[in-house]
């Protein structure tokens, strides 16, 4: 007879499933030791990408913003089976963050150069017949100060209230880094000049019904276990309450049914149980 497994195991299992590859049970993506990684020692990243309800918070915040940039939203329309395959998407996206933070050098490389190639590939013509590009440089920039803004928002938010700015700065600074790789241009180095930067963008963003579809998918997604539907419905609220009030309004969010008190109050206590699960310490030294 099998022994029962503990309800720690259990969250634990259940948690690591949602970022590895089908019929494994954990991501494939060893830590290197801190001076094997691409990123430098000490670097803020370790710690906020270690924390997996706030990344997933963040993912999906920022997910809704990238959605509203039509040249972003185009890549993914024209070129991605996200319809059949969301969970493989985000899996994918959640392995290139983890390989380019806690992988080796060697390891992270290759990634990236893996996925320049097939930006290389992704082009086409938008409904109003302006071309795009995936590797358009300041397409990347957007999509990698979206990314970047959300995750530090939400780790800001759920676990560093009193973080220090220059602390922000150099998570930034740290991310603009990964961009660059992947040719974004041109990117920022500090939280003041990423908020400048998408406030300049704003006036090509625009929500219309590939951006609806696309939205729609995505919090409509069923949640991976039946287990899980409370905690993914919470994810998802608490993913809506982080975006800019003025990308809830475009997404027309700004009611969609949020009791912010209790949203945070319930991802904060959601972010606990899952750290005492994957007995994680309170800021994780990966």
């Amino acid at each position: 007879m099998l022994p029962r497994m503990s309800l720690r195991d259990t969250i634990a299992q259940q948690v690591r499933a949602q970022f590895a590859e089908p019929g494994a049970t954990r991501p494939s993506v060893t830590p290197a030791p801190p001076d094997a990684r691409l990123l430098a020692q000490g670097s803020r990243s370790f710690d906020i990408h270690a924390d997996v309800t706030t990344m997933m918070i963040g993912g999906i915040s920022s997910l809704l913003l990238q959605m509203l940039h039509p040249k972003a939203l185009a890549g993914v329309w024209d070129f991605s089976n996200f319809r059949a395959d969301m969970g493989g998407r985000l899996r994918r996206t959640a392995a290139f963050i983890a390989v380019t933070t806690y992988g080796e050098r060697d390891q992270a490389e290759a990634a990236i150069a893996r996925v320049r190639r097939i930006h290389s590939k992704v082009s086409g013509h938008l409904p109003s017949g302006l071309p795009y590009k995936a590797d358009d440089p300041e397409l990347l920039a957007f999509v990698g100060v979206t990314e970047a803004l959300s995750f530090l928002d939400a780790w800001v938010r759920y676990r560093e209230p009193l973080m220090l700015l220059r602390d922000q700065d150099r998570y930034i600074a740290e991310m603009a880094h990964i961009s660059r790789l992947l040719g974004a241009d041109p990117m920022p180095e500090t939280r003041r000049e990423a908020e400048r930067f998408l406030l300049a963008i704003r006036p090509q963003l625009k929500v219309d019904t590939r951006t609806r579809e696309v939205a729609q998918l995505i919090l409509s997604a069923p949640p991976p276990t039946p287990a899980m539907a409370p905690a993914h419905r919470l994810l998802l609220q608490a993913g809506i309450d982080l975006l800019p009030a003025w990308a809830r309004r475009m997404h027309g969010l700004s009611g969609a049914g949020l009791r912010t008190p209790f949203v945070r109050a319930g991802a904060g206590g959601m972010g606990a149980v899952l750290r005492w699960a994957l007995n994680a310490p309170k800021t994780a030294q990966v």
